[in-house]
């Protein structure tokens, strides 16, 4: 069905002619009287000053039809009625650089890791809410609860690491949550947490944290990331270290334990996966059956037949069109016929 975002703006198609009515000159009876121009050249320049007009007035009423904004709305369409509430907070500190963790046998960092499974998780959440969380030295939402799945991937995709510090600030990441489904009436209230270090910034702990979303009924799985051993080249050859020693993974369980959740330990993208069975188990919320129509701009259209319009009208300015098109008959009187 085709629409109007705006209609109120119709009002100024009008204008033109109001401008115009004011800027004609009434001379003799209404007319303007040019000496030197016969009667036939007068009736073709006034011909012509009305089709330059019309050409104006067709492309004022295409711009305000664009700014007016059309729209093509389509069928509406049904949301699910049931679904999960989830919260995913992603940590960006500096250690998730880190290149320990292997994708379809290549070996990446840890945060190409979590988006690669991640994204696909997502995609795979149709009627669920997402949302998404991003932490560093403070925790920042990047996504409120949505069905729009494909947004918040996109916002995990362009995430970059050290986007908002290098320390890890897990305290703040759940009080964020917890603010956020504050607001959510019925819901499940799952918050994903994925790190790879301890808390060292923030304004509050974890534990006390973990115990406020406790109370509030949020149920927090945690996700340690990071491989137990790599190999790293030295003057005095390769040696193996374990690349996960901040990884504070008591605290990680003791904030799962606290909210009735559980903790994972991903040292790859099969472990990784494992949660997200685990969330597939949770039974779905019902709701409010809902639905949306979707929504296609036209305004370009419009837009792009005023544009022709003025070139159309350009082109009616140049010499070699407006000779052909204004052909003024000149009266000329000769020397004898004047009378003193």
């Amino acid at each position: 069905m085709l629409t109007i975002a705006w209609p109120w703006l119709l009002i100024l198609l009008p204008l033109p002619l109001i401008f115009w009515r004011q800027q004609t000159v009434q001379v003799d009876g209404g007319r303007l009287q040019l000496p030197g121009i016969s009667q036939t050249g007068k009736q073709s320049l006034a011909a012509n000053t009305r089709q330059s007009r019309k050409r104006y007035w067709l492309m004022w009423c295409l711009l305000v039809l664009a700014i007016a904004r059309p729209q093509w709305l389509g069928e509406p369409i049904e949301l699910p009625s049931q679904g999960r509430d989830l919260m995913m907070a992603v940590d960006l500190s500096g250690s998730m650089q880190i290149e320990d963790m292997v994708v379809n046998g290549k070996t990446v960092d840890r945060f190409t890791l979590i988006q690669h499974v991640v994204s696909d998780f997502i995609e795979r959440r149709k009627g669920d809410r997402i949302g998404l969380i991003l932490f560093a030295d403070h925790a920042y939402l990047q996504a409120p609860l949505t069905q729009d799945r494909r947004s918040v991937a996109q916002f995990l995709k362009e995430a970059q690491i050290g986007l908002v510090g290098k320390q890890t600030a897990i305290g703040e990441a759940i009080a964020l949550a917890v603010k956020r489904f504050d607001k959510m009436d019925e819901s499940n209230r799952v918050l994903i947490l994925l790190t790879d270090g301890s808390n060292n910034a923030g304004n509050i702990e974890p534990e006390q944290a973990a115990q406020i979303a406790a109370n509030r009924k949020v149920t927090i799985y945690t996700v340690g990331v990071g491989a137990d051993v790599m190999e790293r080249r030295t003057l005095f050859g390769r040696e193996r270290v374990n690349p996960s020693m901040d990884l504070d993974e008591n605290q990680l369980k003791h904030i799962a334990e606290v909210t009735h959740g559980r903790y994972f330990r991903a040292r790859n993208s099969q472990e990784l996966d494992q949660i997200y069975q685990e969330i597939d188990k949770l039974e779905p919320v019902s709701r409010d059956q809902l639905s949306y129509r979707p929504q296609a701009d036209l305004f370009y259209w419009p837009l792009a037949l005023a544009l022709l319009t003025s070139l159309w009208i350009a082109l009616g300015q140049l010499p070699f069109f407006a000779a052909r098109r204004v052909k003024p008959s000149v009266a000329t009187t000769s020397q004898g016929n004047i009378k003193s």
